[in-house]
């Protein structure tokens, strides 16, 4: 497998090379792809120069064999074996092989649906969590914006209050004290 992307987010194509080669070096064939960042891993595989390479004794890694028998190629190999040892005929080891193939589509389809049934459910999540946020948020500010109300419409009785106190006060000195009017009547 050759080493292909950025870092934090690689991908690789499968190759078949000598032993002897470096990982990223020269190689004989690409045989496939292999992504690793999706849910589930991508992988692109050409099915029957797999096979072929593995029926003329190519060695898979651990990792490539891991890829070659989540696609098959392992198990139609060892099927043909038994083929040419007689087990049971090419029909049956191409029903078995049907199969197989058959249940590992559903099992793919089943992680595909609950990958995006998760997805939803966090995002349902997310979304009501964001809401409670924002509604906290939004009580909030009306409190602030109450309470700066009434302290204005305190500050407003307070002022009018005031007011209404100094014109009680400047109408009760003026009763109090007589006009020149009334203190040249007084004096006569």
């Amino acid at each position: 497998m050759q080493r292909y992307g950025r870092k934090g987010y690689a991908y690789y194509q499968v190759v078949v090379a000598d032993s002897r080669a470096p990982r990223d070096g020269k190689f004989i064939e690409r045989i496939g792809s292999y992504n690793p960042n999706t849910n589930p891993a991508t992988i692109d595989l050409n099915f029957e120069r797999a096979l072929y390479w593995l029926q003329v004794g190519a060695q898979p890694t651990d990792t490539a064999h891991s890829i070659l028998k989540r696609e098959g190629v392992c198990l139609k190999k060892h099927l043909l074996e038994g083929v040419k040892k007689g087990a049971f005929d090419e029909a049956a080891a191409e029903s078995k092989f049907q199969t197989w193939l058959t249940d590992k589509k559903y099992a793919l389809q089943a992680v595909r649906d609950n990958v995006r049934e998760t997805g939803k459910t966090t995002e349902k999540e997310r979304l009501s969590a964001e809401k409670e946020v924002n509604r906290a948020k939004a009580e909030a500010v009306a409190q602030k914006k109450a309470s700066i109300a009434a302290e204005a419409a305190r500050k407003a009785a307070e002022a009018s209050a005031a007011e209404a106190a100094a014109a009680a006060a400047e109408e009760a000195a003026t009763a109090e004290t007589p006009t020149e009017t009334e203190n040249s009547t007084a004096a006569e």
